[in-house]
């Protein structure tokens, strides 16, 4: 891995962050914070998914960057849904999940951008 801009680290230290907390704020929601049923819910396996990008985040691959930034709109969107639609605790932790979603969009997209390498000239393409 090639050294980081300070911005390109600030990114990748937000996106970390944001990722890892929306994981546990997933799990902490539908387990034992405001789960559907008593006791749990199997809704806490939405929490599942957002593993697999954690790794290359973690390693700082720009590819895993770019597709998870979309990735997480699914659970924006699904934060927006409830904020909207529940009441009380659990329309405050969908509001977290918004901003926790949108906080890693933000930081994957700019991190995406400050670590692209410079587009190939005409004179160097042949």
């Amino acid at each position: 891995m090639t050294p980081l801009t300070p911005n390109a680290r600030i990114c990748h230290y937000l996106a970390i962050a944001s990722l890892i907390g929306l994981i546990a704020l997933c799990m902490a929601w539908e387990t034992a914070l405001a789960p559907l049923r008593p006791g749990g819910s199997w809704l806490m396996l939405k929490a599942l998914p957002l593993l697999i990008p954690l790794f290359g985040i973690l390693r700082g691959k720009r590819y895993t960057y770019q597709w998870a930034s979309m990735f997480v709109l699914f659970y924006f969107t699904e934060g927006v849904v409830r904020a909207w639609s529940d009441r009380g605790l659990s329309a405050s932790l969908a509001l977290g999940e918004v901003i926790l979603s949108l906080v890693f969009f933000f930081a994957a997209i700019y991190y995406a951008r400050f670590t692209q390498s410079a587009p190939a000239t005409s004179a160097t393409v042949r």
